[in-house]
């Protein structure tokens, strides 16, 4: 009888709960675990300098702050509502602890430079993390965010897209859509409403200036695909060498097939590649982006997955798009092998916004960009992000200890600064065929889309990043370079020229001619107000494109985007690939010196498990692995829209009352 009573009283709060909004407090108490965050200063942007004899030493110790504070993350979300609104357990049982291990790794970072040269100080200050609720760090440049020594904020990368700071009518509150304790999204961290809005309503940005005499105009194009094949890891080999699921977040690979933490640059240079030029072995990869759906991925129980919060439903790109560009002032020159380029920050949430450098827009207003949003695509239009890279050399350097300071944007005019050099611009544009989600209903009905991210990020579009390593040919390099200087259109990737035949099955050169060398199309018959653009060149991403039109297209009028002739392409009414695969010749992180904890009561996220199935053949749906039905999320709120918890109550307290009556006529 009490059993039953449980559950009737269960289902009757779950019905009560169900589709309501968790909201913050607004007196610094956290209402749910989505609503909440752990902010602590980036160790990471302060070491501008560190002696290559401490360098691996170094990149262990910061990707264990990272798992500590992920841990310490990971403790918040899943304690129950009343204990994150105790101070004895958000201060003595989580921060405090938090503040030690970290003070005990920052220590063994500043010896170890020590050791090799002279160290940094004020690294102990960093120590000390906050618990700050979510809308503390909206991460949109209005100064919520604090840059803690980082590089400095370029060329308008930090500054707000003009219209980017309206929530979209109905979503400036956070639909958390589950019972107390859960945050919105499948991984109860995010997304939530206010982090969507309807691309009609951003205003087109001003056009670039024109370039100079001296520019190099030309371009060039590699296609790699867009990872049909599910080439995935949650490792990052550029901020985290040798150690396992360092990034906390699962990554898109195309190019280099070799990328993993353990891989040296001779893995790389002898790795294959998925790009159509084998000259280029490039490894270019971006965190992956998942559909809040329900879907049951292979990393539902593994670091970098599930355990992190991120879930769901991993999307292949429809497109993916790497054009490499010249420079507005001067000739450009050549990459240097290895070369090392990471832009945009994958903590801008809480770091703030100066180093954030992605785009989020829609085909056909790509001449509206936005920076702290995802974007709300009116129907026949797909979501579109673009990473473009920094431009500009240090002549030196093919990394950096903070991975930013050895290559910079240009400046206000276009040129590179001072002591540094122009190289050739990665502009990568990612397409994905996906609805807008229905905001109204928290995503019940169309589900909400997010990139993985750090779990304290609380997946904000903000947060997003693309990475770089230069593996070409240098045949192919000299070859690239000189076809931007002389003004040429060029790469395995480029369309035809108009007096070429295009191959069989292909559509005419001229419905996918470059118009600027960044590799845009105009529409067939179209205006150049349905023109999707990519950013100027040697501008960050969140710059308005080099070639927006003067006149956006009018907000009730989708455009739809024509398929590329020679560009990676899947059809739009073919169904998102699923993957999630382990990296492949994953070691122990805890064999590497100074892998494992040192003594702070913590060590680096574990491997993913032995046996991971691999990745079922395309458009194979029997395949074994393919995504199960996602187990209940929301706990009690999606329990309540179903009556058989209340019903099997009533009849456990009905078999109750017959057993007690039966009991009491015997005695």
């Amino acid at each position: 009888m009490l059993g039953g009573g449980g559950l009737i009283a269960a289902n009757v709060y779950a019905s009560a709960t169900e589709g309501g909004a968790q909201e913050p407090s607004g007196n610094g108490t956290l209402s749910a675990a989505g609503a909440a965050t752990i902010d602590c200063p980036d160790v990471g942007t302060r070491l501008t300098s560190v002696p290559d004899a401490a360098r691996g030493e170094v990149d262990r110790e910061l990707a264990l702050l990272d798992e500590q504070i992920a841990a310490a993350y990971r403790q918040l979300q899943e304690a129950p509502q009343d204990r994150r609104q105790d101070p004895g357990f958000t201060g003595g049982a989580l921060m405090d602890p938090l503040k030690e291990k970290r003070a005990a790794t920052i220590g063994r970072i500043t010896d170890a430079i020590d050791r090799a040269g002279q160290g940094p100080r004020g690294l102990d200050e960093l120590a000390e993390c906050t618990l700050r609720p979510a809308d503390d760090r909206s991460g949109d440049g209005t100064g919520g965010g604090r840059d803690e020594g980082g590089a400095a904020q370029q060329d308008g990368a930090g500054q707000q897209q003009n219209g980017a700071g309206q929530d979209q009518d109905g979503a400036g509150q956070d639909q958390a859509g589950g019972a107390p304790g859960q945050g919105s999204g499948q991984g109860g961290n995010g997304p939530v409403a206010s982090d969507y809005q309807d691309i009609t309503t951003v205003r087109p940005g001003p056009q670039s200036p024109p370039p100079a005499a001296g520019a190099s105009r030309g371009s060039f194009t590699s296609d790699c695909g867009v990872n049909a094949d599910g080439l995935f890891n949650s490792d990052n080999v550029i901020v985290a060498p040798g150690v396992s699921n360092g990034a906390h977040h699962f990554h898109d690979y195309i190019g280099n097939q070799a990328n993993n933490a353990f891989a040296g640059d001779d893995d790389l240079a002898g790795a294959d590649t998925s790009c159509v030029d084998k000259g280029d072995k490039s490894s270019y990869y971006w965190p992956v982006l998942r559909l809040q759906n329900g879907t049951r991925e292979r990393d539902a129980d593994a670091p970098g997955g599930g355990t992190e919060g991120n879930a769901g439903q991993i999307v292949t790109p429809k497109q993916v798009t790497l054009t490499y560009g010249g420079n507005p002032r001067e000739k450009v020159t050549a990459m240097p092998r290895l070369l090392r380029i990471i832009t945009g920050d994958a903590k801008a949430f809480v770091n703030g916004p100066a180093n954030a450098n992605a785009s989020w827009s829609c085909t056909g207003f790509e001449d509206r960009q936005l920076k702290d949003k995802y974007p709300l695509c009116p129907a026949g239009s797909d979501v579109v992000r673009t990473f473009a890279f920094q431009s500009c050399w240090d002549g030196r350097n093919t990394d950096s200890a903070n991975h930013r300071t050895h290559v910079a944007f240009t400046t206000a005019d276009g040129g590179c600064p001072a002591g540094f050099r122009a190289i050739p611009q990665l502009v990568q544009r990612i397409v994905y065929d996906i609805d807008a989600p229905s905001l109204a209903d928290g995503g019940r009905t169309v589900p909400l889309f997010a990139v993985d991210s750090f779990p304290e990020q609380l997946h904000k579009p903000v947060t997003d990043h693309g990475d770089f390593i230069n593996v070409f040919d240098e045949d192919l390099m000299r070859e690239m370079t000189d076809c931007i200087n002389t003004g040429r259109t060029c790469g395995a990737g480029a369309a035809p020229a108009p007096s070429e035949e295009p191959e069989p099955g292909e559509p005419p050169a001229s419905s996918a001619a470059p118009t600027d060398g960044t590799g845009t199309k105009p529409e067939p018959g179209g205006s150049a107000d349905e023109r999707p653009t990519a950013p100027p060149a040697d501008t960050p991403a969140t710059a308005p494109p080099a070639e927006a039109p003067a006149t956006a297209p009018p907000a009730d009028t989708p455009v739809t985007e024509p398929a590329d002739a020679g560009a990676p392409t899947v059809s739009g009414t073919t169904a998102p690939r699923v993957y999630a695969t382990a990296s492949p010749g994953r070691t122990d992180p805890a064999a590497a010196p100074g892998g494992a904890d040192a003594g702070d009561g913590t060590g680096t996220t574990a491997p993913a498990p032995a046996g991971t199935p691999a990745a079922p053949q395309a458009g194979d749906p029997t395949a074994a692995g393919q995504p199960a039905p996602q187990a209940v999320q929301g706990g009690l709120a999606d329990t309540g829209a179903q009556l058989w918890p209340g019903a099997l109550g009533a009849a456990l307290v009905i078999a109750g009352f017959v057993v007690l009556r039966r009991t009491r006529q015997r005695a």
